[in-house]
């Protein structure tokens, strides 16, 4: 599942008196042209300080720098994140959700339901047979 298709739907799920976010806050560039021009421009170099000397540099030990990267596990927040909300969607919403994850192709299309005919009883009688058949062909 896509991370659009998981964003959509825990939009679908959250409660309708909480809003989206603020607009500054929202991902994403502000015109086409914004990574380009962030790019070219130059920060304004420190007065006074020259990189090119040792003095005033901070060794950084190895074992920090691997710390700060190592990959953290958000598992425990995530599943206090999707327990917290015991907000059990209505079957519109779920059926919306499947909807938009299932594929246009007819391969990924559920099977049609189809009913099942019970089979039909005789309304005669065995007594209405016997009784036919002496009618009809005479036999006693």
């Amino acid at each position: 599942m896509s991370a659009a298709l998981l964003r959509r739907g825990l939009e679908l799920l959250e409660p309708p008196g909480r809003a989206k976010a603020p607009p500054g806050l929202q991902r994403g560039r502000a015109g086409p042209r914004a990574a380009g021009a962030a790019r070219r421009r130059k920060r304004a170099p420190e007065p006074g300080r020259n990189k090119a000397t040792v003095k005033g540099r901070v060794v950084k030990s190895a074992i920090e720098e691997y710390h700060k990267k190592k990959p953290v596990n958000h598992l425990r927040e995530n599943l206090q994140y999707m327990l917290k909300g015991r907000l059990v969607a209505d079957k519109a919403i779920t059926e919306q959700v499947l909807a938009q994850n299932r594929g246009r192709k007819s391969k990924d299309q559920p099977p049609e339901k189809t009913e099942k005919k019970k089979p039909e009883g005789t309304v005669f009688t065995e007594e209405d047979f016997r009784k036919f058949e002496r009618e009809y062909f005479g036999i006693p």
